[in-house]
């Protein structure tokens, strides 16, 4: 069986990543695609308040399962566009070890911090100021094979620009990169927290 392929949006929130990935699934016309967003495995947990310390534990374990969920769905043939946040180290190395990095096209979502500011506000479903928090974090590794940006871009001019780029991406994928160089054979794999800024 051959395995899937799988579109890696990483950005803020609001930066626009859902919004790219439905435009991706209706122009996306060589096979089957499957939008897989952290945020929807978030809705699935169970609502009742948590002490903090659960509360990080239970988030933990959603987003190592989430990780492993577009593993899974990859391995069966599935071709699966993923939107996700990493906004904490310990993420992106989880997926290096789960995902098949030769499968990964990986694509960062960029949006001026205006923009995302504004985008929070005429929201209102998030926290204020969360993709502020989230800006200097979420592209610190510094290596994609495509990247893009909303802040003037419509989501279907990204996308198709995704769908552009798709057949003439690179042998070595940014995820081979990354994997060598945070999870190379001859160290011990880093802790959460250890992986430095580029």
């Amino acid at each position: 069986m051959t395995a899937g392929r799988i579109i890696f949006l990483n950005g803020t929130s609001s930066s626009g990543k859902s919004s790219i990935a439905r435009e991706l699934l209706g122009i996306l016309d060589d096979g089957v695609f499957f939008h897989m967003a952290v945020d929807g495995f978030n809705a699935m947990r169970t609502k009742r308040s948590l002490p903090q310390q659960d509360l990080d534990a239970a988030l933990r374990r959603t987003r190592m399962g989430f990780h492993r969920s577009i593993a899974a769905m990859a391995e069966a043939g599935n071709d699966v566009v993923v939107d996700h946040v990493l906004s904490e180290p310990w993420r992106l190395i989880d997926c290096l070890t789960v995902l098949c990095p030769q499968d990964v096209v990986f694509v960062g979502v960029h949006c001026s911090r205006e923009e995302l500011a504004r985008r929070e506000e005429a929201r209102g479903d998030r926290p204020s100021g969360l993709a502020a928090l989230q800006y200097d974090v979420v592209h610190q590794h510094g290596d994609y094979d495509f990247e893009c940006d909303t802040t003037a871009r419509s989501p279907r001019e990204c996308a198709a620009l995704i769908k552009e780029f798709l057949p003439h991406r690179p042998r070595e994928t940014a995820f081979t990169r990354l994997r060598a160089r945070y999870l190379a054979v001859d160290r011990k794999p880093p802790e959460p927290g250890d992986m430095p800024s580029t």
